[in-house]
């Protein structure tokens, strides 16, 4: 039996070019989510939603192996909002709303999931209680392939709000959406490579 990769599914959703932004539709997919606030540097809850999320993530996938159906753990992704929508470009990481996720198969379910949190709670893993499983339907998207550090995200993001989105009748219809294709532990801030996703409504 092939192993299941969400990146290669969705080719399409997971393989944006760097140099134009992309219009996509995406359909609704199910993630394992974890909600939180402040700065991804330096939060312990940052860094305890990541654990979680990992820790289930891979105990449901090695259930689910031995059962017969393989797949690679997705990317962690991520949506970002803030109640001052400035915070961004000022940097006020700390008041940065966060929900990171990881993809999971159309298989997957809640009993999944619940084994995957008994599993992780016998290894100490942190923050448990607030993990969930959801879906996140997003449809119509613009995307583009962010080359770089994530503190050089901005002119992207500014060229894609106030240029490309007012130029072809777009507007805003969810939350910011953040791919990560890279390890930040293993690869240099100026390779990292991030998929920028913003859904989008035709005005």
């Amino acid at each position: 039996m092939d192993k299941y990769d969400v990146r290669k599914q969705f080719k399409e959703l997971y393989a944006p070019r760097a140099r134009d932004f992309e219009l996509v539709t995406v359909p609704p997919m199910e993630y394992l989510m974890l909600d939180g606030q402040g700065n991804p540097g330096t939060a312990p809850a940052y860094a305890a939603a990541l654990e979680a999320l990992y820790s289930v993530s891979y105990a449901v996938k090695f259930a689910s192996k031995h059962a017969g159906r393989d797949y690679a753990v997705g990317p962690l992704e991520g949506l970002w909002t803030a109640d001052d929508p400035d915070a961004f470009t000022r940097g006020d990481k700390d008041s940065w709303k966060w929900t990171m996720m990881i993809p999971q198969p159309d298989w997957i379910g809640a009993a999944e999931v619940q084994d995957g949190i008994a599993k992780a709670v016998a290894k100490n893993a942190p923050a448990l209680d607030l993990l969930r499983l959801e879906a996140l339907d997003e449809g119509l998207s613009l995307q583009i392939l962010h080359i770089g550090s994530y503190a050089d995200e901005a002119p992207t993001l500014h060229r894609l709000h106030t240029e490309f989105m007012p130029a072809n009748g777009f507007g805003f219809a969810g939350p910011h959406h953040e791919i990560y294709l890279s390890d930040a532990r293993r690869v240099a801030p100026d390779k990292l490579k991030t998929i920028l996703r913003q859904p989008v409504r035709r005005l």
